[in-house]
């Protein structure tokens, strides 16, 4: 099947949470030079997906979370590569149990700047428009990284923040393999993190890394629109307060829908949803969001 440059969506990998993402066609092929604006709104129920060690107990938190995103297609050693940077804000509220007391929280702000690279290795090789059209996917392998830097919202005061304040480094590969009008998706990450200093009053807050990996079954509709299946499981995270270990490490797996949708020639929309299935600790929530994509060549 011929790609229609008209109607392709590119994954940014920024759905809500980092080790808790599911995102298909992260390592899709795109033209050289094309440009990309997002802008997107989510909304999770339960824990909080990006801090799932904090002491709190029966977390029942409402967050609301808008992104504005870019992206970039470029080449690198004859093959597509991209990157892309993330600006999210969001709005927590609600309350959960701390040390046997019931607690409350509502806090609005700027969220952790996210900045990434994606590098496809074998599959996708770096094509103009007019090539990108003739192209047909067979097996796609690449590799990516993500820094999380620590600009958002904090209150040293609070267990529940739009921070972490600490630095997250991730990185990951994957493979894509395209059988008919079906693609078949696995991805294996890595998230490493820095310490918190200021955690509750001076604590030193550490968390050891979360190893992830993710899995998405795509079937192309057909005119611009497709359908994934996601799955992924995630462990480890223990986290510790001064060298004291709090909690139990991670041993979670989520299960999720993604819908792709043509608006216009340039535009388009992805519906996506997701909920645990198996939660041994600390990110009991579910998910619902949607992005708009504007895309743009250079030049155009």
């Amino acid at each position: 099947m011929k790609k229609s440059v008209s109607l392709l969506m590119l994954s940014l990998g920024i759905q809500i949470a980092a080790a808790q993402s599911l995102e298909p066609r992260l390592y899709s092929n795109a033209p050289v030079g094309l440009n990309f604006l997002v802008v997107g709104y989510g909304y999770s129920q339960g824990a909080l997906a990006d801090n799932p060690s904090l002491g709190l107990e029966d977390p029942k938190l409402d967050v609301n979370s808008a992104i504005l995103a870019y992206a970039r297609v470029f080449e690198a050693f004859g093959q597509s590569a991209k990157a892309n940077i993330v600006i999210p804000s969001m709005c927590i509220d609600g309350s959960a149990q701390q040390e046997g007391q019931r607690v409350s929280r509502h806090v609005c702000g700027i969220g952790d700047l996210k900045a990434g690279l994606s590098f496809n290795l074998f599959g996708a090789p770096a094509l103009s428009l007019k090539e990108y059209t003739s192209y047909r996917q067979d097996t796609i392998v690449g590799v990516n990284i993500q820094v999380t830097a620590p600009t958002g919202q904090y209150d040293s005061t609070k267990a529940v923040n739009i921070s972490t304040n600490r630095w997250a480094f991730k990185t990951g590969m994957g493979v894509s393999q395209a059988v008919n009008d079906f693609t078949f998706e696995l991805a294996a990450d890595v998230e490493v993190y820095s310490e918190n200093n200021d955690y509750l009053d001076g604590k030193k807050r550490r968390q050891e890394p979360v190893y992830s990996t993710q899995a998405h079954i795509i079937y192309d509709i057909g005119k611009g629109i497709w359908i994934g299946l996601d799955a992924n499981y995630y462990w480890g995270g223990e986290q510790s307060n001064d060298g004291v270990a709090i909690g139990d490490p991670l041993a979670n797996s989520r299960l999720g829908v993604t819908l792709a949708l043509p608006v216009s020639k340039k535009s388009s929309i992805k519906l996506y949803g997701s909920s645990g299935i198996s939660t041994r600790t600390g990110t009991d929530f579910d998910a619902l969001g949607l992005a708009w994509q504007y895309r743009w060549a250079d030049g155009s």
